[in-house]
């Protein structure tokens, strides 16, 4: 179109340029900007022209000299300018100064555990010496006690280092006789630094923090007698004989009533665990076997006890407790029945095998220790690790959960092929990256480790010295007199585990009566009494009736599996198939 080039505008344009009236105007009138047009026109040509860069510098130099605090254009904050739409909030928004920090959500992570301390003493709990070392440190302590052993301490007998008391030369006296304080140390009747060491030493003898300090537990182990200490030895000393333990180059021991488990390798504690062992009620027995495999990743088969004394409680109270621990009914060929169809009321749940899934929830956590032996127990992880920082460990239902226990599995797996084929081994990286796949997996050891549950409440090692811990399951006291007891126990496992209570007496048949068993008013059998002979010329007397105790039958380790378990449930299944106590 030629009429809108812009050709006669040229002579115009140049008189513009060079009028001093027309320039003074241009730049006057502030609105007329070139800035401001979205889309330049064939006038604004004109302003663009005209508008020198020199003019437009000082306006940008009056801003900044009008303000004094340059400071956002370098403050890392949030720009101010948004400060005004937070200072004024509508309905879909919140007052909140721009300063103030988001709220923090909370983290997943789980909690550092936290481990109890154990001995560091490089020499096992248990040797093949130890049953010889234990007897020689009983005999010992016997004459301690035949002596009169030590004087108890007061209970507000607590000396700080330096502290002089009363009681300090009956605490050196004991000291010196076990060997904790050495016999030429100069008298005193202070605290001073060479019966602080000796009260270290004492405490490390006890599974006590050795820190030196008196507590409550320090003072009851100093006021324990010395008959009693006697007793411990010649018990535990008792509970090794007849033990035919294969020891080995390799082997592990978990001291109940130590809570712990110790990897022993050429005669030296490689380490030493912190574990938590059965309760009371629960007892952990006395085992010796070979650790087999190492479960990655395991289901848990509960037991006829959990779901009789705990599963079928909790059902009845929430129906949606199996479901929230992830745990299945499998009927007959494995098929998985629906917990509403079960009538909880009864006992009908036993007949039935409940499994738990795996995963970081399961009762035996990421890992368990295989050791085939007839209680089907064996040692495990667990979810619930804040149990491992308690000095008192005696919480499980028979089994022994391990603190730490991939360390320990890595241990065990020494030597057995890797995950990757020949040549790979199986280290923490290995084993944590299997057990992040999600799925079972069983590493058999290249060669069964032995081990060993043995308990010991007083024992020595090679050293000479003599250690002792709690006996948490009473079975340092001795037995009543038979006279005192209808039956004696039949006990034909290990002291440690419970003695088990004399068979009722079977019903007689319709129409027979019960065939009395002859015994004393306490119960126990007699014999005819024997006729002493009597002077000349009198009549011969007969000695009393006097009961004789029934002859104790001996312990020993390798006795025939009973054909029912504890609380007469039928015996589990093989271990590897089933959890057992957990």
């Amino acid at each position: 179109m030629p009429n809108v080039i812009p050709a006669p505008r040229r002579p115009r344009r140049a008189r513009l340029i060079g009028g001093t009236g027309a320039a003074l105007a241009l730049l006057l009138a502030g609105p007329l900007r070139a800035e401001s047009v979205p889309e330049p026109q064939p006038d604004s040509w004109i302003n663009l022209r005209i508008e020198p860069k020199a003019e437009a510098a000082p306006e940008p130099k009056r801003e900044l000299r009008a303000d004094p605090k340059p400071e956002p254009k370098v403050d890392p904050k949030p720009d101010p300018k948004t400060a005004p739409k937070l200072e004024r909030p509508t309905a879909d928004t919140v007052a909140v100064p721009a300063e103030m920090p988001p709220v923090k959500k909370a983290s997943r992570e789980l909690p550092p555990v936290v481990y109890a301390r154990v001995s560091e003493d490089p020499l096992p709990s248990y040797t093949a010496q130890t049953f010889v070392d234990t007897m020689r440190a009983a005999e010992r302590y016997q004459v301690y006690a035949e002596a009169g052993g030590w004087k108890t301490l007061p209970a507000d007998f607590a000396p700080k280092p330096g502290d002089s008391h009363a009681a300090i030369p009956s605490l050196r006296h004991h000291l010196t006789l076990t060997g904790d304080l050495p016999a030429d140390a100069p008298p005193s009747d202070r605290f001073d630094p060479p019966l602080v060491a000796a009260v270290k030493s004492f405490q490390a003898r006890h599974g006590l923090p050795d820190a030196g300090i008196f507590g409550r537990l320090t003072l009851n182990a100093l006021n324990v007698p010395a008959d009693v200490r006697q007793r411990q030895l010649r018990a535990s000393a008792q509970r090794l004989m007849g033990s035919s333990f294969g020891f080995g180059e390799r082997y592990v021991t978990v001291n109940i009533p130590s809570a712990t488990v110790e990897a022993v390798e050429n005669g030296a504690v490689t380490r030493r665990y912190v574990a938590v062992v059965g309760s009371p009620d629960k007892q952990t027995p006395a085992v010796e076997t070979r650790i087999t495999d190492v479960n990655l990743n395991p289901t848990w088969t509960v037991p006829v006890s959990v779901i009789k004394n705990e599963i079928i409680p909790t059902m009845r109270k929430n129906p949606g407790y199996l479901a929230k621990n992830r745990i299945r009914i499998l009927g007959p060929g494995g098929v998985e029945v629906d917990p509403t169809a079960i009538d909880w009321n009864t006992q009908k749940a036993t007949n039935y095998t409940l499994r738990q899934d795996s995963g970081l929830d399961n009762s035996l956590g990421q890992v368990r220790i295989d050791m085939p032996n007839r209680h089907a127990i064996y040692m495990h992880d667990t979810p619930s690790k804040s149990l491992f920082a308690g000095s008192v460990r005696f919480h499980s239902h028979g089994c022994v959960r391990v603190g730490q226990v991939k360390e320990f599995a890595a241990w065990l797996l020494q030597g057995t092929e890797g995950p990757n084929g020949p040549g790979s081994a199986w280290g923490p990286i290995e084993i944590e990256t299997a057990i992040a796949v999600g799925e079972r997996r069983d590493a058999k050891l290249v060669k069964p480790t032995p081990v060993a549950f043995v308990y010991l409440t007083g024992y020595a090692t090679s050293d000479g010295r003599v250690h002792f811990r709690d006996d948490i399951y009473g079975l340092d006291t001795p037995p009543a007199p038979a006279a005192a007891t209808p039956l004696t126990p039949d006990v034909t496992t290990t002291g440690a585990i419970t003695p088990r209570t004399a068979p009722a007496p079977r019903p007689a048949a319709p129409g027979v009566a019960p065939r009395p068993l002859p015994s004393t008013a306490q119960g126990a059998p007699v014999r005819p009494a024997p006729v002493k002979p009597a002077p000349v010329g009198s009549a011969p007397t007969p000695a009393p009736a006097t009961a004789l105790p029934a002859p104790p039958k001996p312990q020993t380790r390798k006795a025939a599996p009973p054909t029912r378990g504890p609380e007469n449930e039928p015996v589990p299944m093989p271990p590897g198939l089933v959890g057992g106590r957990g």
